[in-house]
């Protein structure tokens, strides 16, 4: 049986496992930023898009849109567990190639796409590189880091470089839209990720840690195949009606396959992801926080960009402003968020975080849909953007610190895994309840209306989104105006939705998150019921 853990101060400046024995050079840090930024931009930059995706790929349904961005979502949030195997067995370097050859694949078909299937394939596959980056990169930071304080700046940079993604997609998506092609930017991500797969095979630093690791087959079907499930029925809800025969069989498949999957993580011996871990309470409390303030953060940047290039028509590059804000900061603010980290118990950070992105969300609910104007945005979404600086970096440290030493690639994949899913949740959930709130306004509105049939009629067949859309010459493009207040009306209640949210998390997280005394002894109290 494992020793105890020693006091925090002297446990962090010890490596402690065969994940610890590569030190963080400063080529493998350049390859780990590189790597981590880059597939935050290969995720990114649909949600950009969606205005562009509107029309020219012709969509049928909002729906449509949303699994642009779910294909690539998806892979992530199911995969990042096996990836993660994957490092610990066979080293991270390998993967750090693999993941960056899968994004350079994926862009390329996305790129080349002349329809919305061809969309979905380029970013499953683009995602699958992603779920491969994400992990990795964070369990090299978490292994190859020697004292507590450097893991705390290396996991601050990585979250602030993860944001930075975010910040460049808009930027590439606005640009390239506006005065090029689309399809530039996923060329540049493509040139890119050859780019990043060459400097990786070069000069980073390989390690891993196999002690105790195997693949866990029946474990990985159980929770992609779930995830799959749910993501289906949250987005096709809205269209298929959520009672129907599918979408209740798909929430009930999901249900039966999450708790299958935690029944063969108890029973076999080298479980993806070990379930005891739950006992420590920082740990099952962070991991909860993740999905939620993600999703909220995620679903706040869908929302926006459907206002403004769905909604109100606004370009590609005017749309990168809110992201700016929404992602752009984050970096700048990598010396306070550090500072802070250091200096304060989690729960300050991270709930403070989760309250300055849920006092911009429920801002954002209030913004008239008449104003265009980018000044309005400075103040709720650049109260988000700070929140998500604040939260994402102590969030991610909360769930590394919190587990013991030689399981740092375990919870390098769980945190991407619970992170990401919460991200996949925000599009499928915000779209689920907007388009929803928003088609049952606009029948209202049309029945209420003293439009003639011939426009009424077409108009509910279309849908709020494409009768929004058509051009004045179209008769029944005269209800656009009912279309775009119902539009508001539901995407003002996803802000809601976000706000509530965030709030929520900030509450739970400065009620219930120990500090870390408490939490050194949850670790050691895990690490004791480890195998020797």
């Amino acid at each position: 049986m494992s020793s105890p853990l020693p006091a925090p101060g002297a446990a962090a400046e010890r490596p402690s496992s065969a994940a610890r024995a590569t030190t963080l050079d400063t080529a493998t840090i350049v390859a780990v930023g590189f790597a981590v930024c880059l597939a935050q931009i290969g995720l990114a930059v649909p949600a950009t898009l969606n205005g562009t995706f509107q029309t020219v790929l012709h969509p049928t349904g909002a729906s449509q849109l949303d699994w642009i961005s779910d294909c690539t979502l998806l892979p992530i949030a199911a995969l990042e567990l096996t990836f993660g195997v994957l490092g610990d067995l066979f080293g991270r370097k390998k993967l750090l190639v693999a993941g960056a050859a899968l994004l350079f694949v994926g862009e390329l078909v996305s790129g080349t796409a002349s329809g919305v299937a061809q969309m979905y394939v380029g970013q499953f596959v683009a995602g699958l590189g992603s779920a491969t980056l994400f992990p990795t990169t964070l369990a090299i930071i978490a292994s190859g880091s020697r004292t507590h304080a450097q893991r705390a700046r290396m996991i601050a940079l990585w979250a602030a470089l993860l944001s930075t993604g975010n910040f460049v997609a808009p930027l590439l998506g606005g640009l390239t839209a506006t005065y090029t092609s689309w399809r530039w930017a996923f060329f540049v991500i493509m040139v890119l990720a050859a780019a990043d797969a060459a400097f990786s095979w070069f000069f980073a630093a390989d390690s891993r840690s196999p002690e105790g690791r195997s693949l866990d087959v029946g474990g990985q079907c159980a929770i992609g195949l779930a995830l799959f499930a749910l993501l289906y029925a949250v987005i096709e809800g809205p269209t298929a009606g959520w009672g129907s025969g599918t979408i209740v069989g798909s929430f009930a498949v999901a249900a039966v396959l999450l708790v299958a999957f935690v029944v063969i993580e108890l029973k076999v011996s080298n479980p993806l992801l070990r379930m005891d871990l739950f006992r420590n309470r920082a740990f099952a409390l962070a991991s909860a926080v993740t999905v939620v303030g993600m999703f909220s953060f995620l679903g706040t940047a869908y929302a926006i960009s459907i206002r403004m290039e769905v909604i109100q028509h606004q370009s590609a590059m005017r749309t990168a402003f809110a992201f700016i804000l929404l992602s752009g900061l984050t970096i700048f603010l990598l010396p306070l968020t550090s500072f802070l980290m250091a200096r304060l118990q989690p729960r300050w950070v991270l709930g403070g975080g989760f309250l300055l992105m849920g006092v911009g969300q429920l801002l954002a609910a209030n913004l008239p849909i008449s104003d265009a104007s980018l000044p309005s945005l400075i103040v709720p979404m650049g109260l988000v953007g700070v929140g998500f600086s604040f939260a994402v970096s102590s969030v991610t440290a909360t769930v590394v610190n919190t587990v013991p030493p030689k399981l740092s690639g375990m919870a390098a994949a769980a945190t991407s895994m619970v992170r990401d899913f919460g991200f996949a949740m925000g599009p499928a959930l915000i779209g689920a309840v907007a388009l929803s709130k928003a088609g049952t306004s606009f029948h209202h509105a049309l029945a209420g209306s003293t439009l003639p049939a011939g426009v009424t009629g077409p108009a509910a067949g279309a849908g709020p989104v494409a009768t929004n859309s058509v051009p004045p010459d179209v008769p029944f493009s005269k209800a656009a105006p009912l279309a775009v207040d119902a539009l508001h009306h539901g995407y003002s209640i996803g802000f809601a939705v976000c706000g509530i949210a965030a709030l929520a998390c900030a509450a739970v997280t400065v009620a219930l998150l120990g500090g870390r005394h408490e939490q050194q002894e949850e670790i050691a109290m895990v690490e004791s019921a480890l195998p020797a």
